[in-house]
């Protein structure tokens, strides 16, 4: 059952059992959750709330000072009809929500503490090759802010690591005596490479550390 439909169709048949055999009464329930990102739809519910604020003493915000987050926020039904949803179906969705943005804490953390975050995913491959691979915090904050500018969110994370560590990935096993790649603000920035930290080296910093 490959078809992400029949999948959630799947999970809420599942859903359903359990509750019958928890003998909660499903008569009469209905309850349907939906969610998207719904591209576009700022610039609709922006282009209303700029509407409203013609006239003198008005306070004219430009939409690109405030976030995709806070613009939502204001949705109205017919935000949605105009977004090209039909009356019948707007109608039947009594609860609106909206998320925040991501900022760039958020986004670090998302970077670097998951189980199966980005940056671990990175090292992992460094490992192969037997070099380690490091990122300061600057430069995690860095990638943030940048994925902020590009508005990709979260899902411009991996193309932005991507783009930093592709041409050291490719050079690696041609590398000779290389312990470390450290990552910091400048090479997130384009300012400079990766930092190669030689085996030599750092074992040479931890004799002097001693």
């Amino acid at each position: 059952m490959n078809d992400p439909a029949e999948q959630l169709v799947g999970l809420v048949l599942r859903d359903l059992a359990a509750l019958d055999a928890l003998g909660v009464e499903l008569l009469g329930v209905g309850l349907a959750l939906l969610g998207g990102a719904f591209a576009g739809l700022e610039k609709i519910i922006g282009d209303r709330m700029q509407g409203k604020s013609i006239g003198f003493g008005a306070h004219v915000s430009d939409p690109d000072e405030r976030g995709t987050g806070e613009i939502l926020k204001q949705i109205e039904p017919e935000d949605l009809l105009k977004y090209g949803l039909i009356p019948e179906f707007v109608g039947r969705l009594p609860v609106t929500a909206t998320l925040e943005d991501l900022d760039i804490p958020a986004l670090v953390k998302i970077l670097s503490e998951p189980k199966n975050a980005l940056v671990k995913q990175y090292r992992k491959l460094f490992e192969m090759e037997d070099v380690g691979l490091s990122f300061t915090d600057e430069a995690l904050e860095a990638v943030a802010k940048k994925a902020i500018e590009r508005k990709t969110g979260a899902r411009g994370l991996r193309s932005i690591l991507e783009a930093i560590l592709l041409d050291t990935m490719f050079d690696l096993p041609t590398f000779d005596g290389v312990d470390e790649v450290v990552v910091d603000k400048d090479v997130v920035e384009g300012r400079k490479t990766p930092v190669l930290v030689y085996a030599k080296s750092a074992k040479a910093n931890k004799e002097d550390a001693a």
